[in-house]
């Protein structure tokens, strides 16, 4: 009698990654939607009152001057808006992991990320490197070690 080896059956799990880094995107854009004017700026109002923060704790916040968040030219600048977009963009990407929104905004500021040299994601942004941060995002929402 002849024996045949027997395969492991294929893993049926799910996989997560994909769902999880497709939903990202939308998860920013509705909120991006939310704290956006109608001539797509963010509007600082907006997301100082959906996080309870200060204007000035904002701008402390995404690495800008207090200064720059009073005045409408500065607030409305590419550099200020960019900033405040990848801010938020970190912020919507693990808020259904780290349980809510201010728990969300406290990872940010607080949360020392191994993987980028114990800097946090708050950190990251400040110095201009949010790209790092999403990267880092990503390699977790594929299964990535932290």
């Amino acid at each position: 009698m002849a024996r045949t080896a027997r395969r492991p059956a294929p893993s049926r799990r799910a996989s997560p990654p994909k769902r999880a880094s497709a939903a990202a995107p939308a998860v920013f854009e509705a909120l991006a939607a939310y704290v956006s004017t109608p001539s797509d700026q963010i509007d600082v109002e907006r997301v100082t009152d959906l996080y309870g923060l200060t204007s000035a704790q904002l701008a402390e916040t995404a690495g800008l001057n207090r200064v720059t968040l009073q005045k409408t030219v500065r607030r409305e600048a590419p550099k200020t808006q960019s900033r405040l977009r990848e801010m938020l963009e970190i912020l919507a990407r693990v808020e259904a992991w780290a349980g809510g929104r201010m728990q969300a905004l406290a990872w940010y500021r607080a949360e020392p990320i191994p993987a980028l040299g114990g800097r946090t994601a708050e950190a990251m942004v400040k110095s201009g490197q949010a790209t790092m941060v999403r990267d880092y995002l990503d390699h977790i929402a594929m299964g990535g070690f932290a």
